[in-house]
């Protein structure tokens, strides 16, 4: 057998016979060199934000000319840094516009059903449906507060549609973390980012909503609150980022959003129209006269004069003065292709925006930009006021978001910066929670300039959303270890760095297949939502604990139980599913040229990382075989 080789200061190993070096660095005999192999260079955590290190030519070591270009460089880069998030605040807003026209109408069918919505469970999963359907939870929120405002609907029914709607707005920047799969430690990072939002609004709903259901807390708060200020109708919101980025959005298209409206409250005529706004101009003129009736409707004004009885009549009509001026206005096409054209084209600006953003932002903070941003953005206040610092961060979430008035807007802009590390996760969770703040006090805002009939229930509606996430925070922030959504997003992320395809997975499962399969029992009753939902429940909550004892207190647990290994490994594991998946879009590489070629790079670039750290592989051949059976066995196991 073949001597043991003798590590040198050299990334790759050497067979130098130097007795002198080899005492020095030499391996000892009594670790295995399957850790060597295993184990990554330098042990580093993927969790660690990576150092942005300047591989440019110094600015001292430049001459005249070099630091003109430098300085034009990062001019032209940041022109174009805003240009592209201007683009992509642009593309949010159209993809809204799209999901609007794909299922508004659908969306203004769900809330038709006011038995189904006194139903909380029903009313929380409607409220996710139709903020997915929408992408837009301001605009669930003015659907519910006109149906409460018709008497369609009371403002208890609410108050779990509201939760609904705070889940569903969480979606598009999970969608934007996908755009960032390439690379899988940024993945991971975004992806965890991204689902940190999604986490805090579950557990908050999983406490709150039994919460409410039991005493009413959220209403009987918010009906005190309005009872004992004389509160009067104010402005509207400020227009602050809409009026930059309108101009473009209302060029492509302009929706008319009351026809959602006007479906859910019942209007059997708003289901012909259509949403695309084709007028953006018109008078409405109204004619009265007197007539005669034989009979005086209930409601109109009525009287007699000798035998016979009058009534006021009238008669309106819309005279349309100036055409809108956007792309689709003289398109004679459904609201169906022109959402799906429009959500095609929003989603390729979308990540095409997002791609060149991450490369500029790369670019661009090197060196000691980098330094200080993220010194900025990541240290905490010095001790004993180090608690106050996540704070602040909640405040900054909260007045970034109040400018761009959408929540969706910001924490998709941040998004991508946990992604490449110059956000940690720890510092994006109280931004996040400062941003679901900040989109309420904007809905508060919207509400107190309802007219008066409307004005007490929109304002009721968003103060309960508002006091709903101020609650969540005050559930899974103040205390370190109750900042649960950080080790559950963190899970995610290294479960969608693995096994990429199960965030896709995730986004189908947690917006849209979960809310539909609750809202089908619900349909068929309480009786059915409750014989299923319950075991569901109960056997979900088994499994947690057991997995819980099975990492902390095994000894406890009956011996079947110590581990999933009685299962069917796809019932434990993902890798079975992962090689299903892995050789269907194999498959699919063979029949598809781009996909052929997707695969070809990526496997060059796996190749290529193997040939980088040759020093890992290098040291197997010295081992024995028993250690080379150690190694396949322990990767077998790993892969159960």
């Amino acid at each position: 057998m073949a001597p043991r080789p003798h590590m040198g200061t050299d990334s790759s190993p050497t067979l130098d016979n130097d007795s002198g070096s080899a005492k020095d660095v030499g391996i000892l005999p009594a670790y295995s060199t399957v850790d060597l192999v295993n184990k990554g260079p330098g042990g580093d955590d993927p969790w660690d934000l990576p150092e942005l290190k300047d591989t440019g030519v110094k600015w001292s070591d430049l001459g005249t000319k070099g630091k003109i270009m430098r300085v034009l460089s990062g001019l032209m880069k940041t022109v174009m840094l805003i240009s592209l998030l201007y683009l992509f605040i642009c593309s949010l807003d159209v993809l809204s516009s799209a999901f609007q026209l794909v299922g508004g109408k659908a969306a203004g069918d769900i809330f038709q059903d006011n038995v189904i919505l006194s139903n909380p469970v029903a009313g929380l999963v409607i409220g996710v449906l139709v903020t997915v359907l929408v992408q837009s939870s301001s605009t669930s929120s003015s659907i519910v507060v006109s149906m409460v405002s018709s008497g369609l609907l009371d403002v208890q029914s609410a108050v779990p549609i509201i939760m609904g709607a705070n889940i569903g707005t969480s979606v598009t920047n999970t969608i934007v973390a996908m755009m960032q799969a390439g690379d899988r430690n940024e993945f991971r990072r975004a992806f965890a980012g991204a689902t940190v939002h999604d986490f805090f609004n579950w557990l908050s709903v999983m406490i709150l909503l039994p919460l409410e259901v039991a005493t009413g807390a959220l209403y009987k708060l918010t009906h005190l609150i309005i009872e004992s200020f004389n509160i009067q109708g104010g402005e509207n919101a400020p227009d602050l980022l809409n009026v930059i980025t309108d101009p473009l959005t209302n060029s492509i298209i302009q929706l008319d959003k009351s026809v959602i409206t006007d479906i859910a409250t019942g209007d059997p005529a708003a289901r012909n129209k259509s949403l695309i706004k084709v007028w953006c101009k018109t008078e409405t003129n109204t004619t009265f006269w007197n007539a005669t009736v034989e009979n005086c409707t209930a409601g109109a004004l009525c009287w007699e004069e000798g035998n016979l009885t009058w009534t006021q009549m009238n008669s309106s009509w819309t005279i349309y003065q100036e055409k809108c001026k956007h792309i689709f206005a003289s398109a004679n096409l459904p609201d169906l292709a022109v959402g799906l054209i429009l959500l095609a084209l929003s989603l390729l600006t979308l990540c095409t925006c997002l791609i060149l953003i991450v490369k500029l932002l790369n670019s661009m903070l090197k060196g000691q930009v980098a330094v200080v941003i993220k010194k900025v953005l990541n240290t905490d206040f010095p001790f004993p006021f180090a608690w106050v610092t996540g704070y602040i961060a909640m405040f900054v979430g909260a007045g970034m978001t109040f400018i761009v008035q959408s929540s969706s807007v910001f924490t998709s802009a941040i998004t991508p910066l946990v992604g490449i590390g110059v956000i940690s996760l720890e510092r994006a969770y109280p931004l996040t929670l400062g941003s679901n703040i900040g989109t309420t006090t904007t809905a508060i805002l919207a509400a107190m300039a309802s007219p008066g009939e409307t004005l007490a229930n929109s304002l009721q509606i968003a103060l309960c959303h508002f006091f709903f996430n101020i609650m969540g925070i005050m559930l899974w922030y103040p205390i370190p270890f109750t900042r649960l959504p950080i080790r559950l997003a963190r899970g995610l992320g290294n479960r969608t760095a693995k096994y990429r395809w199960f965030a896709a997975f995730y986004l189908f499962v947690c917006f849209l297949v979960f809310p539909l399969t609750v809202f089908g029992l619900s349909v068929a009753g309480w009786q059915v939502l409750v014989g299923v939902g319950v075991p569901f429940v109960a056997l979900v909550i088994f499994v947690i604990a057991v997995n819980v004892m099975q990492s902390r207190c095994v000894r406890f647990l009956p011996p079947c139980l110590r581990s999933w290994d009685f299962l069917p490994r796809p019932l434990r594991s993902l890798a079975p599913w992962d090689r299903v998946v892995t050789s269907v879009f194999g498959f699919c590489g063979k029949h598809c040229c781009c996909c052929c070629k997707c695969c070809k790079c990526c496997k060059k670039k796996e190749d290529d990382d193997k040939v980088t750290n040759p020093s890992r592989k290098s040291l197997e051949m010295y081992d024995n075989p028993a250690m080379a059976r150690d190694e396949d066995s322990g990767d077998r196991a790993a892969r159960l």
